[in-house]
C-alpha cells in the first residue's frame, strides 16, 4: 500500500473490538503495521483476537473497557498506554441497538443506547484528547456513525438519534480540537454483513432490504478497509469534521 496510507507508526485504540466492525478494523490496521489496543467489555473474545494478531507478527493488547462508565475509560487507557505507549488514533466503534417500536422503547432502553453510542464515544474522545493536548501530541479521532444518522428506519429510534448525535459530536469536537492539532472525522457505514447480523441477510426481510440498496448487495466488512485506512492515516491530514459514507448508495434512495 502507498506510504500515504501508512499507519505503521500509530498506536490505535479501537472500542467495541471484540466482534463485528471493531474486530475487522483491528485486523486491517494491525495488518498494515499499527499497534492496536483492543477494548471491549468482554475480554475473552478480545484475548483470542490479540493472540491472532500477535501470531501474525502484530502488536496488540486487550483491555477491558466499559464506555458507559467514565472511570473505566480512563483506567483502560492507562493500562494501554503503559503497554504500548501514547495512543495516537482513537476509533470510537462501541455501540448497541435495541429493536422495538418507539412507543415500546423504555427509558432503560433509551439510556442503554445513548450511554453506549453517544455518551461513551464522547467521553472516550475527550479523555484521549486531554492526554494528547497535555503531551502536545498531534492526534486523530475517528467516530463510527451510521447511515441511520442521516436517514431513518423503523424500530431503532434511539439508535438513529444516537448516530445523528455522533455526526454532530464529530463536528463540534473537530472545531474545538483543530487548533490543538487533533483531527476528528466519522465513518458512516451502511448495511454490512457481520457475524452479528449474518443470518438475517438470508431471510426474506433481509433479501428485500438488500434489494433496496442501489448496488444490490449488502456490504462486506472488508468494504470499509479503504475508508478506515484513509481516516486513521495521514492521508486524511487536511480532513476534520467530515463524515464518510460507505453504503453502496443506500442513502440515495
Amino acid at each position: 500500500m502507498s506510504a500515504i496510507f501508512d499507519v505503521s507508526q500509530e498506536t490505535i485504540l479501537i472500542t467495541g473490538a471484540s466482534q463485528g466492525l471493531g474486530r475487522q478494523f483491528a485486523r486491517v490496521l494491525s495488518a498494515h503495521g499499527a499497534a492496536v489496543v483492543l477494548a471491549a467489555r468482554q475480554t475473552a473474545k478480545l484475548k483470542s483476537l490479540q493472540d491472532e494478531i500477535v501470531a501474525k507478527g502484530g502488536r496488540a493488547i486487550a483491555v477491558q473497557m466499559d464506555v458507559t462508565i467514565t472511570g473505566s475509560i480512563a483506567a483502560a487507557i492507562d493500562t494501554a498506554e503503559a503497554a504500548l505507549g501514547p495512543i495516537s488514533v482513537l476509533i470510537n466503534n462501541a455501540g448497541i441497538a435495541v429493536e422495538k417500536p418507539a412507543v415500546e422503547q423504555t427509558e432503560a432502553d433509551w439510556d442503554a443506547v445513548m450511554s453506549a453510542n453517544l455518551k461513551g464515544a464522547y467521553f472516550t474522545a475527550t479523555e484521549i484528547a486531554r492526554r494528547m493536548i497535555a503531551r502536545k501530541q498531534q492526534g486523530n479521532i475517528v467516530n463510527v456513525a451510521s447511515v441511520l444518522g442521516f436517514g431513518v428506519m423503523k424500530f431503532v429510534a434511539p439508535y438513529t438519534i444516537s448516530k445523528a448525535g455522533i455526526v454532530q459530536a464529530t463536528k463540534a469536537l473537530a472545531l474545538e480540537l483543530a487548533g490543538q492539532g487533533i483531527r476528528v472525522n466519522a465513518l458512516a457505514p451502511g448495511y454490512i454483513d457481520t457475524d452479528i447480523n449474518h443470518a438475517f441477510w438470508a431471510t426474506p426481510a433481509g433479501e428485500r432490504l438488500a434489494k433496496r440498496i442501489p448496488q444490490r448487495r449488502v456490504g462486506d466488512d472488508s468494504d470499509l478497509d479503504g475508508a478506515i485506512l484513509l481516516l486513521a492515516s495521514n492521508a486524511s491530514r487536511y480532513m476534520t469534521g467530515s463524515t464518510i459514507t460507505v453504503d453502496g448508495g443506500f442513502l440515495l434512495t
